[in-house]
């Protein structure tokens, strides 16, 4: 049944029967997944294209996108397809025009290239105060030039779909092959520059891994190589790497874990340095004995304030996560590292008798802060 009111072409349609209407931008059809908010002021391309945000739609919390427009340097996903990133995008404005000298493309053009519905015109404070209160929906994003929804069927999908509980989804995330990489961070006025003179190896398992823990790591000094996401341990260990990164990530840690964590425990005990980010460090969790847990409405955004207990120093943070560890399962080998100053949630572990951490948020920074870069070069210390 179409029940909209007249100029709307688009609209979210929410499990328990509530139905935003507005205007539809971006690619034209419906998507599924799980509504959550994210609170950065910036990099809303970086966001849209991180793996960790595969079967979500994002709301941004920031009222003014789409303003510096697009450029192929910005993805932080391997691949460009929607299909392993966010799904859908909700705004309180339509997308501006862009007016910035490093945009190749319009917001919008490049939202339907990708095939990302998008829905502005919302109330997206009433929107963000709802996740928080009640947590994130299940919801179908809709976008139809003629206005034309049936509404009944999309409330339903959404009271249909199983949710993040349960499922694996880093496999279709991740690489199906391995490969070398050996760009750096972004530098003015040269851009991503070549990495050539590596003195470390690291190997990555991919998870859903941002382009920019690669860089990161590729500029401390080492030489990547990126592994899909079910490489036995035994295979990584036969590179003879100086350390592995268990990378972030999307879907429920617990179901990922079923075959990564064996691996993990693996690595941990053959001595070699491993620093674990976001979803990997709630593998490395459950590898060490400790549980994972599903948040309400998780961390989604730029500004999160992070105590890193080992220094007494208040990092102000990345975060992208809907599970979470539960730090009263930790066991006494692992040492709490990093708690969030917003919800006394663990963001980070250390194990007492190895050379192995990990941190819940994202020191790549891809939108965010730099204050937690430190931890890539506290990685490099730990392969020396």
């Amino acid at each position: 049944m179409t029940r909209t009111l007249p100029g709307v072409t688009g609209v979210l349609a929410l499990a328990d029967g509530t139905i935003l209407q507005g205007l539809g931008c971006g690619a034209e059809g419906a998507a599924l997944g799980e509504v959550v908010f994210n609170t950065a002021m910036t990099g809303y391309q970086e966001i849209l294209t991180d793996p960790s945000y595969m079967s979500q739609i994002l709301a941004f919390t920031f009222p003014h996108v789409g303003n510096v427009g697009v450029n192929a340097e910005d993805v932080e996903q391997m691949g460009e397809s929607a299909a392993t990133s966010a799904r859908g995008a909700i705004f309180r404005d339509v997308p501006t025009a862009p007016a910035n000298w490093r945009s190749g493309q319009s917001f919008d053009a490049w939202m339907k290239s990708r095939n990302v519905v998008g829905l502005a015109g919302v109330d997206t404070r009433s929107l963000t105060a709802r996740i928080r209160e009640s947590g994130a929906p299940h919801a179908v994003i809709a976008h139809s030039a003629d206005g034309q929804f049936d509404l009944d069927a999309l409330v339903a999908q959404a009271q249909g779909w199983q949710g993040l509980v349960g499922l694996d989804l880093a496999k279709d995330a991740s690489t199906l092959q391995a490969f070398d990489w050996d760009q750096g961070l972004w530098d003015w006025p040269e851009g991503y520059p070549r990495v050539d003179a590596a003195d470390k190896s690291v190997v990555v398992i991919d998870y859903g891994v941002k382009k920019n823990i690669l860089r990161a790591l590729a500029s401390t000094g080492a030489k990547i190589t990126v592994v899909p996401a079910t490489t036995a341990a035994e295979d990584i260990l036969a590179r003879k790497p100086d350390g592995v990164v268990l990378s972030n990530g999307p879907g429920d840690p617990a179901a990922t874990g079923e075959y990564a964590v064996p691996e993990i425990r693996k690595l941990v005990a053959s001595g070699t340095p491993v620093m674990g980010i976001c979803l990997g460090h709630q593998m490395l969790a459950l590898a060490m004995g400790a549980k994972t847990i599903k948040m309400d409405q998780g961390h989604h955004g730029a500004n999160h304030p992070v105590k890193d207990l080992t220094t007494g120093k208040v990092e102000i943070v990345s975060m992208n996560h809907g599970f979470t560890v539960d730090r009263d399962s930790l066991p006494d080998a692992v040492t709490e590292t990093h708690v969030s100053l917003f919800d006394g949630t663990n963001c980070g572990i250390a194990l007492k008798d190895k050379p192995v951490f990990s941190v819940q948020h994202h020191p790549e920074a891809s939108p965010g802060p730099t204050d937690s870069l430190y931890l890539f070069e506290r990685f490099r210390k730990l392969m020396a």
